[in-house]
């Protein structure tokens, strides 16, 4: 009899661990994260909150994990179940020389790497909006070496301080695709945050003469600074998608519902949307979450 108690008690344990971990009635507790950048922490929140005001519960502490290096083996191990992605450079991570203009064919080839990872990973709509990494100079510096493409920088290269972001060397539509299409040495380029305040800032400071950033970030357009045509056609098309684990998916009950929440928000954010609301996060320092709940309402997706 007390084995049985015991038993009955354990079986109760359980379930009630198993209650403390959904959101109830199908809809298991979601972890979200994303990347370490200010815009791919928005797109997460903006994910986030949709799913919210449909009664799912969202465990937030992955976003902001990293980058690529890192939320991406947080995926694959389940330490995270969902996250924002840049499909052509998520593309190039995994299968280096497939990503393509063609965003399209960015998603089928990567959701054909993604099959095999953690047990597989579903990759759903993308957005319209689109934001390439943007190799960007001053205009004084635009001007004085009569620089309009990324290859005119190769004959100055050696008169000008490079900032370039922390994972370029190992990143090949960044460090490879700079060597190979335009023969630059990145060797002693400043290694700063993607599409971040300090590389802007750096910019501006004129402690680099070059600086990687995000084609939507608005300090490009604030400052006057010139972004120099990828004229060697390096960069793939990075619309965003969100990616999710199979296996949460198999828990819910209307699975097909929770994808129509997430493909209508990636329907409706285009690109001078995406860099609107980076403008408000970046450039006019307002909250991340307020930033995504006023424009979720905006859009009709959440009341």
């Amino acid at each position: 009899m007390r084995m049985s108690r015991m038993l009955a008690l354990g079986a109760s344990v359980l379930l009630l661990a198993g209650a403390c971990t959904t959101g109830g009635g199908g809809k298991p507790t979601l972890k979200v994260g994303s990347d370490g950048f200010y815009e791919a922490k928005l797109m997460a929140e903006i994910y986030a909150q949709a799913l919210e005001a449909k009664g799912y519960t969202i465990d937030r502490t992955g976003i902001g994990i990293g980058a690529r290096a890192v939320s991406a083996p947080a995926l694959e191990s389940g330490q995270i179940e969902l996250k924002p992605e840049y499909i052509g450079s998520g593309l190039a991570f995994y299968e280096k020389g497939k990503q393509t203009g063609d965003p399209k064919a960015n998603q089928t080839e990567l959701q054909n790497v993604l099959n095999g990872k953690g047990g597989g990973i579903t990759v759903l709509d993308f957005t319209p909006a689109q934001d390439q990494n943007a190799f960007v100079v001053r205009k004084d510096t635009a001007d004085q070496f009569k620089l309009t493409k990324m290859s005119g920088v190769t004959a100055v290269q050696a008169q000008l301080k490079l900032g370039l972001a922390t994972d370029c060397p190992t990143n090949p539509v960044c460090g490879t695709a700079l060597k190979t299409a335009y023969n630059l040495d990145i060797t002693k380029a400043t290694l700063l945050d993607a599409c971040s305040t300090p590389m802007a800032q750096a910019l501006a400071g004129k402690t680099i003469d070059l600086g990687e950033l995000c084609s939507t970030q608005p300090d490009i357009a604030v400052n006057g600074w010139v972004v120099l045509q990828d004229d060697k056609q390096t960069q793939p098309a990075d619309n965003i998608a969100p990616l999710v684990r199979n296996d949460y998916l198999a828990k819910l009950s209307d699975k097909a519902g929770f994808e129509k929440i997430l493909n209508d928000v990636s329907a409706k954010m285009d690109t001078a949307t995406l860099t609107d609301l980076g403008k408000q996060v970046s450039v006019d320092k307002n909250d991340v979450a307020a930033v995504a709940k006023d424009w979720l309402k905006k859009a009709g997706i959440v009341t």
